[in-house]
């Protein structure tokens, strides 16, 4: 018995001893990881001294699961604050290889894969990446969230590299396995994620089911109010560009209506801080300031196609206020993808109001802002080679336009903007007059709106009628013209296309006057001019006040005249004024640039060196 107690008490003795060792180990661990902390988290943080503390773990030769995190917790503020990526990978890759030898140790094991392939990514070196990915998906089924999360990043990575079908693939896949763990909401996030994608392949047959399927979903399924309404805000989202991809200006109102609606519900919701019982659940598509300044950017997109200029300028105003806040608190690069799409449209704007001084100024800001990302340059240079060709015809440099127009082309493989450019480049060659006849004959059959149009917008197509009118009444076919801008007609007024409503109307006026009918020829123009100065586009106003100044003259109506031509006189002025600020501007130059990536200076410009008689 006494020997039985003896080995009790020393039995106790050792595990007092290896208690208290155990507690000094988690007080030194600890101790070092709330230094970490402390120091990554002061403002500023102080990263060296936080790197400092996390590596004095190593010394005491700590279990293996905490050396793996540890080296987890090194490679992501290696990754995430210091340009160090090489220490950052070597610690990733030593707390993947870790993590796959410890049993249970998902939140390690996962997290590290999924920040070394972002890691991979950054360098270029997506094929790493993806064989990453792949493993820790396979090895991640019992772990909903992270199989979610694993599946979103290596579907994003396809896409990134335009594998939109393997993106599609790896969506469907998520949205069956979400299904299958009871996960209604993350379900319609990798449905919603697929039905995006669908779009911008036009797979329109496949999208309409899906889309339709996800409406249903999102209708009955009921949890956190936020996490609903941002998959509305998503639903409808997807829902407002197929319409305006499509061109359907005026169809689309009931939809875009209730997406400004769903966002106003989502601005008065507080955050809710209880955690979703399902783990697959965890995932929120958006931030709430990043889906206001989305919705602002759709709205813009359609005030831009109605011809609700002031509308547009006005929500742009907002949106870039908002994000100016937005980043400097966030780095996320889809802020900087929303600030270049908001610019595109309000450069097409200014350029349709008469401010080509300050659209040249906002184009060389989408420069600079491509020069910071070259992923953002590679999405954006065929947009911004079409936006340097549209001020290009506003200023009357032809030979740029043609040139950047034709650079777009070589850039884009997007069917929509194809057809735009496409389109723009045909009027550019119609008022070169027969400089470039075959090659004209050639774009106006690839985009003739009688058959086998390339795309299935009702704007881009309108827009196709009225170059060919305009073509046919260059040629002096007046007849052949009346029918092609009677169609425009129709199609722009059954979409609300405003811009293209006036132009018909104004180019309707001209044949009428030169074919002698003046009644009809005012008929036309009057509600052109009412329909310019609305939008209000400057260009359009010019040519309805000079032919109001010739009818009223042919009519005898001198004081009707004598007021037309003050009116044609001072949009002479202001657009002759906006003409010279423009060209005398340094940024000009971007008009010659037509290869690589963006100029970074431009050298003053002595004056404006091109025609302004096409503007007088």
């Amino acid at each position: 018995k006494a020997k039985m107690a003896a080995q009790a008490a020393a039995a106790a003795q050792a595990a007092a001893a290896q208690a208290a060792q155990a507690e000094a180990a988690d007080s030194w661990y600890l101790a070092l990881l709330g230094f970490a902390e402390h120091f990554r988290t002061s403002s500023p943080p102080k990263i060296r001294l936080c790197v400092h503390c996390l590596q004095a773990v190593f010394p005491f030769k700590p279990p293996q699961r905490i050396e793996a995190r540890t080296h987890l917790q090194l490679g992501s503020v290696l990754y995430h604050h210091t340009k160090n990526s090489e220490q950052a990978r070597s610690h990733l890759e030593k707390a993947v290889s870790a993590g796959r030898a410890i049993p249970q140790f998902e939140d390690v094991k996962f997290e590290a894969a999924s920040l070394l392939s972002e890691l991979y990514c950054q360098e270029n070196s997506v094929d790493a990446a993806k064989p990453l990915l792949r493993k820790a998906i396979q090895i991640s089924q019992q772990t909903p969230y992270w199989h979610c999360r694993l599946l979103f990043q290596l579907a994003q990575l396809h896409t990134l590299e335009k594998d939109l079908v393997s993106a599609c693939d790896l969506l469907g896949v998520g949205a069956e396995y979400a299904r299958v763990v009871g996960s209604e909401y993350t379900r319609a996030l990798f449905l919603l994620s697929k039905g995006m994608l669908l779009l911008m392949e036009r797979k329109l047959q496949e999208v309409h089911p899906l889309l339709t399927l996800c409406g249903q979903i999102v209708e009955n399924w009921q949890g956190n109010p936020i996490q609903k309404e941002s998959l509305r805000v998503f639903f409808l989202v997807l829902q407002v560009t197929h319409y305006l991809d499509a061109g359907q200006v005026k169809s689309v109102k009931p939809c875009l209506k209730q997406l400004q609606q769903c966002i106003q519900t989502i601005s008065t919701l507080h955050d809710d801080e209880i955690l979703p019982s399902n783990p697959a659940d965890l995932f929120h598509w958006l931030p709430k300031e990043h889906m206001c300044v989305l919705v602002y950017l759709v709205t813009v997109m359609h005030s831009m196609q109605a011809g609700y200029l002031e509308k547009a300028q006005k929500y742009t105003d907002k949106a870039l206020m908002q994000l100016e806040k937005l980043k400097m608190l966030d780095c996320s690069p889809i802020l900087s993808s929303f600030q270049v799409i908001l610019l595109e449209h309000i450069i097409m704007c200014r350029l349709v109001t008469g401010h080509k001084a300050t659209a040249l100024q906002e184009i060389s800001q989408v420069c600079q802002l491509c020069q910071q990302s070259p992923r953002l340059f590679s999405n954006h240079a065929a947009q911004l080679h079409t936006l340097l060709g549209l001020y290009c015809v506003s200023v009357n440099c032809m030979d740029n336009a043609e040139a950047q127009f034709t650079t777009a082309l070589r850039l884009t493989n997007h069917q929509e903007l194809w057809a735009f450019i496409v389109t723009n480049l045909a009027s550019v060659y119609i008022r070169e007059g027969n400089r470039h006849q075959e090659v004209l004959y050639s774009l106006l059959e690839r985009i003739n709106p009688d058959h086998s149009f390339p795309v299935s917008s009702h704007c881009l197509r309108a827009a196709a009628f009225y170059v060919r009118g305009l073509f046919s009444f260059f040629q002096g076919r007046y007849n052949e013209a009346k029918r092609f801008l009677r169609e425009t007609l129709k199609m722009s007024n059954a979409e609300d296309l405003n811009r293209l409503t006036a132009c018909s109307l104004v180019l309707l006026g001209h044949i009428f006057y030169v074919l002698g009918n003046h009644r009809e020829s005012n008929n036309m123009v009057v509600p052109a001019m009412q329909l310019a100065s609305k939008i209000p586009d400057m260009s359009v106003q010019l040519w309805s006040s000079a032919l109001l100044r010739d009818l009223n003259k042919a009519c005898g109506n001198a004081m009707d005249a004598h007021e037309a031509a003050q009116m044609h006189q001072n949009f002479s002025q202001q657009l002759l004024q906006d003409h010279i600020e423009a060209c005398s501007l340094p940024e000009h130059n971007l008009i010659t640039w037509t290869d690589g990536p963006p100029p970074v200076q431009f050298q003053a410009q002595n004056g404006p060196n091109t025609s302004l008689a096409s503007l007088l």
